[in-house]
This record gives structure tokens, sequence and C-alpha cells, in this order.
């Protein structure tokens, strides 16, 4: 411990001198021995390189970039984070193990495996490269990706797009789910079937148990549906984020 104190008080009396430096995340966010430091985290940390910030127990690590960037600051670095990123994904290896990953202008999220369709989407899956440009739909951080059903095969290496998910279905096809309706007060439930399978502002048909009729309806979460307005309401708003992520 007395070896120690006076290590400690030389960092923090180094630090002001390396106050205001600036640096960038790196395209390969990986480390090999499970100890993540400032230099596998950012080009030009320099002699703040050696500083470690997190340990990575398993095949990856997701730091939360504020929690970063105050470490960085400490170190007397300077991340600006322009692109506003939320979670910084730290993978196992000498290299970031994505092919293409090479440095460029912005930095855009890519997949660090092949994805097939239907599979969830996870922290590790994901990590920051360079590159030249980025699709028109990047997602700014990867909470938008996270957690999404993989509309289509995925090739290591792609760079990320809107386009590539969808929102996890909600209800399975046969089904027992609730059907509301509510307007000015008055407020509806029924019981059905659904007919099909269905994610969170998708139209779904559900057969009335009790009548038999079919009726279309808009699913808003695990095991219930609306009809009128709010299913109006819901249904616009999917469209507007369908039309957006398809520019």
């Amino acid at each position: 411990m007395k070896a120690f104190v006076p290590a400690l008080a030389a960092l923090l009396i180094a630090t002001p001198a390396l106050a205001g430096q600036a640096v960038s995340l790196r395209s390969d966010t990986t480390d090999a021995d499970g100890r993540i430091t400032l230099g596998e985290l950012f080009d030009g940390a320099g002699a703040a390189s050696d500083v470690v910030v997190a340990n990575r127990v398993g095949p990856s690590a997701v730091l939360e970039a504020g929690a970063v960037q105050i470490a960085a600051r400490r170190a007397g670095l300077d991340w600006a984070n322009s692109n506003g990123v939320r979670r910084i994904i730290v993978r196992q290896g000498s290299d970031s193990g994505v092919a293409g990953a090479s440095r460029g202008n912005v930095e855009v999220l890519a997949y660090a495996r092949s994805l097939a369709t239907g599979e969830l989407v996870q922290p590790e899956d994901l990590v920051w490269i360079k590159a030249a440009a980025g699709p028109s739909d990047a997602p700014r951080d990867a909470d938008d990706l996270i957690g999404m059903t993989v509309k289509r095969p995925l090739r290591q290496g792609a760079a990320a797009s809107l386009r590539d998910v969808s929102t996890p279905q909600v209800i399975k096809a046969g089904d027992i789910v609730a059907v509301t309706y509510e307007d000015d007060g008055v407020a509806l439930t029924l019981q059905g079937k659904a007919m099909s399978a269905g994610a969170i502002g998708e139209s779904l048909m559900v057969q009335n148990t009790a009548s038999k009729k079919i009726i279309e309806t808009v699913v808003t979460g695990p095991g219930s549906t609306a009809v009128g307005p709010q299913a109006m309401r819901l249904k616009a708003n999917r469209n507007n984020t369908l039309r957006y992520a398809a520019r």
C-alpha cells in the first residue's frame, strides 16, 4: 500500500500536463489481456495509454460512453464524442476481426459476426469501425439495434443499417390476446385469438372468441391489441418510422 501511494500521487501530478489532449475513438476497440486501457480505446492517448478504465471478463465488454469520457478527462484526454456514442463495445483480440475495418472519416456500427434471420442483436454482435461513409439510415447508437430482430442474413463486417432489423414479435399465432377500444373516456375489452404473429405497431387479424368474427387490430404489447383511434395512432407512428428508415 505504501508503494502504491507515491505512484498514485505521481499520476495525479502528471495529469494536468495532459489536459485538453484531443483523442478520437479507435476503430479497433479490442483488448488482448482483459484490461481495457485508454490506449486501446483512443487514438492519440499518449502517456495515458496504459491507464486501465475497465476489465473484460467474457469475450466482450460494453462500456458506457459517459463513464469512459469521464475517465479519459481525469487522465487529461479530451474525447468530444461528436457522434453521440452511448456505448462502446470492446471485443477480445489483437484486432477488430471485422472485414473492411479500415480507417476512414466517420465512425459507423458494423456487425462483429454474421447473423441469421430471426436472431436478436446482442451488444457483442456490434463494433464501431471507421469508414469513408455509412448507410443513409446508419444507427447513431448501438441501442437502436440491440434487442431487435434480424430481418435478413447479415454478413460479418457489413455496416449496420436500420433496414436490417425490426421490432421483436410479441404475439405468436394462436395466442389469446386482449382487444381494447378506447375513446373519450370509454374503454371496452374483449378476448380474441391471434391469426398470425405480430410486433408492436403492426396490424394483426384477431378472431373474436365469442362471435368468431375476424377483426383487424394493432399490436400494443405482449398479449394486447387495440382497435379504434388508439390503433390508428399507433399505425401512423409506425408508418412514419418506416418511411424514415427507408430514406
